[in-house]
């Protein structure tokens, strides 16, 4: 990626107001609905795939329709909720998914483009601080503790 600066977004306080309030207001409408996962849960429960998906509406389809072949211990009506949920569910994340990894993108490239401008800085102070110019040398002693874990780290592999 080149240097240029290709992101120069100011959002107007009340815009970023609103979005932060309707964002909260979603929020609290789908709290109820939403179940948090542990990281465990998440990585040893069965997954629906979009593969899957027409196997279990299948399944919910012939269950429906020959109800003898189902187990005592399972409930179609709760696979029907389930299914519902599930549709319900994929047309919220058709939603949001996308303006998700545009504002992570876009906070990506924002972050970036302020730490190599920070970086530039600081190496300008560092190259004044040698040359002895007054007062740099205690913002670079100060800019400079963000790398002081990486300078040990550097030494103990020597």
């Amino acid at each position: 990626m080149s240097t240029e600066n290709v992101v120069s977004i100011v959002i107007p306080p009340s815009e970023l107001q609103q979005v932060l309030f309707k964002l909260q207001e979603i929020s609290t409408i789908l709290k109820p609905y939403l179940i948090a996962l542990t990281p465990e849960e998440r990585k040893t429960i069965p997954k629906m795939s979009d593969k899957t998906q027409p196997f279990v509406e299948k399944a919910l389809d012939y269950a429906l329709s020959n109800p003898e072949f189902t187990p005592a211990y399972m409930s179609v009506p709760e696979l029907q909720i389930d299914m519902k949920a599930v549709q319900d569910f994929t047309a919220i994340m058709q939603l949001l998914q996308p303006i998700c990894d545009n504002v992570s993108d876009t906070e990506m490239l924002s972050g970036s483009e302020a730490y190599l401008a920070a970086l530039t800085y600081y190496n300008s102070v560092k190259h004044a601080a040698k040359s002895n110019v007054p007062s740099a040398k205690a913002i670079y002693e100060d800019l400079s503790k963000r790398f002081e874990a990486q300078k040990a780290k550097g030494k103990k592999q020597d």
